[in-house]
């Protein structure tokens, strides 16, 4: 039996997914440009597509645009919004918390001329309103920060800080990574007031290889590449109509448990948060996680990796930070300062809504061992 508690990776894709991509690869085939039966099928699958994740994202079709997924939707968004900015508005407000989609873009604008603030989390691995407002300036064009921190499962202010940004800036533009957030933490672009959200398909229990970027109506954003015309020109090339029909069925299905799903997550973490502390000396639970479905947690001393091939022996999945690491040390615990003994020692657990309160008693029961078999080998 595998218990599978790393899905802020990816998501095991849901019967609903599976069988909208595999119609969509056998029987419904046709190219959406083309003018035949098979392609006029495809253009209204693509439609209403759109439809169902503008409907999940409580905006309109046309503020929707399909790309391969979120890092590509976090490129065009900053790199976009930045060009559009360009003459007056250089400055650009991030985090040292956020997704290397989004940190590494913006080391990248920056090393184009753009002047960049990295702003450090606070112990929670929030950022706050306050911080925002004072690293803001007259020339600042872009502030992007993410909703739900893939690691640590804090959960930033978006809409205050828009609402606090525009006060003062009305100009600046606003982008949020919601990948993290989607089907997890209630929200709409209109609500967070941002001008450009992020979200993908496998965190969701859809297919890999596919998102989306909300970009705000009225908002002529600049493409970075060159092709027909499809997406508006923004993002170009044949739409893969596999992964967006099997990203609008997830999407769907997750739209009408959303509730229940929420509730349960909550329920298994606040289990864990209370069970791990208690079975096992010298655990530590990492900053003040408001998402439901991510916990980070530390046992100082041990090694991350050690413990995770212990458990992976046992056929449990978890994860010491972010899967697009690769096994480096984690940037956002750094950023909220803790110590290298915590952070070499930390684990990542994320639910999904396939996750189950006796999954979390067998991790915790297997964590516990797995830490008592190091202790004895360490002394």
């Amino acid at each position: 039996m595998t218990i599978y508690f790393d899905n802020a990776a990816t998501t095991r894709p849901c019967p609903e997914a599976v069988e909208a991509v595999t119609k969509a690869l056998t029987e419904e085939y046709g190219n959406p440009s083309s003018g035949h039966a098979p392609g006029r099928r495809a253009a209204a699958a693509l439609k209403e597509a759109r439809e169902e994740i503008a409907r999940i994202l409580g905006c309109e079709s046309g503020e929707v645009l399909f790309t391969s997924g979120g890092t590509e939707a976090d490129n065009l968004a900053l790199r976009g919004a930045a060009y559009l900015q360009r003459h007056k508005r250089r400055h650009i407000i991030t985090s040292e918390a956020e997704h290397d989609a989004v940190r590494k873009t913006c080391q990248a604008l920056q090393s184009q001329g753009y002047e960049v603030t990295f702003l450090k989390p606070d112990s929670t691995g929030a950022i706050r309103v306050s911080q925002v407002l004072e690293a803001l300036r007259e020339n600042t064009g872009l502030v992007s920060l993410m909703l739900v921190n893939n690691e640590t499962g804090a959960v930033t202010d978006i809409a205050g800080i828009a609402a606090a940004v525009k006060g003062r800036n009305p100009n600046a533009l606003i982008h949020s990574d919601c990948v993290q957030a989607l089907l997890k933490v209630p929200f709409t672009p209109k609500k967070l007031g941002a001008d450009l959200v992020t979200v993908s398909a496998h965190k969701i229990h859809g297919p890999k290889g596919v998102g989306a970027l909300y970009v705000k109506k009225g908002l002529r954003l600049p493409g970075i590449v060159t092709g027909g015309g499809q997406e508006g020109g923004i993002r170009p090339g044949t739409e893969p109509m596999p992964a967006i029909l099997g990203f609008a069925a997830a999407a769907r299905a997750g739209r009408a448990s959303f509730p229940e799903d929420v509730k349960r997550m909550a329920a298994i973490k606040e289990h864990l948060m209370e069970e791990l502390p208690a079975r096992i000396p010298g655990l530590r639970l990492i900053g003040e996680s408001a998402a439901p479905h991510i916990l980070s947690i530390s046992l100082p001393g041990y090694k991350s990796e050690v413990l995770m091939n212990l458990l992976d022996a046992k056929g449990i999945c978890v994860s010491k930070s972010s899967a697009c690491k690769k096994g480096a040390r984690s940037h956002v615990l750094e950023a909220m300062g803790e110590s290298a003994e915590v952070i070499d020692g930390a684990i990542r657990i994320s639910l999904s809504r396939y996750s189950t309160m006796d999954e979390a008693d067998i991790f915790v029961r297997e964590l516990k061992a797995a830490a008592e078999t190091l202790r004895v080998k360490l002394r």
